[in-house]
């Protein structure tokens, strides 16, 4: 996430972005510590909440933690981070494939998707009407890029 904004937004000029860092932080935090039963049961107890009302939400409540994040941070957004991210997210693509034992870049599954696009091509050129001819997951996204 980038530290600084190319927009800034807000009172010192920065405040929304700095909303939203404090979000970003929080998620990691929160996949980290976690909350327990017990610290949940205090905090709604300290707000009044009835015994039959905890017993109901504080499940709902509670988080395991110890969930493993990546946080990548940096200064700003440019084309050169941009290509960074890119490279990151390729690479990482790669080292999945291996561990599943999938070619990511497998030239005959590339052919094989250009052939699937060939026949969906018509449908989104030449036609408004609902999709049919795919199965449901293909037939329901051409419909949704048709709303659009």
């Amino acid at each position: 996430m980038p530290i600084k904004s190319h927009y800034p937004v807000g009172e010192n000029g920065d405040e929304h972005h700095k909303i939203l860092l404090a979000n970003m932080l929080a998620q990691t935090k929160g996949l980290m510590q976690g909350k327990t039963p017990q610290e949940v049961k205090r905090e709604m107890e300290a707000q009044g909440i009835s015994d039959e009302e905890i017993r109901i939400v504080l499940p709902h409540r509670v988080f395991g933690g110890n969930r493993p994040t990546n946080t990548i941070l940096f200064e700003k957004l440019t084309p050169h981070t941009l290509g960074k991210l890119i490279a990151l997210y390729e690479h990482k693509i790669f080292v999945q494939g291996v561990i599943w034992h999938i070619n990511s870049f497998d030239q005959w599954g590339v052919e094989f998707g250009k052939q699937l696009a060939r026949g969906i091509l018509p449908q989104l050129l030449d036609s408004k009407a609902p999709a049919t001819s795919f199965d449901c997951s293909t037939n329901g996204l051409i419909d949704y890029i048709h709303s659009k």
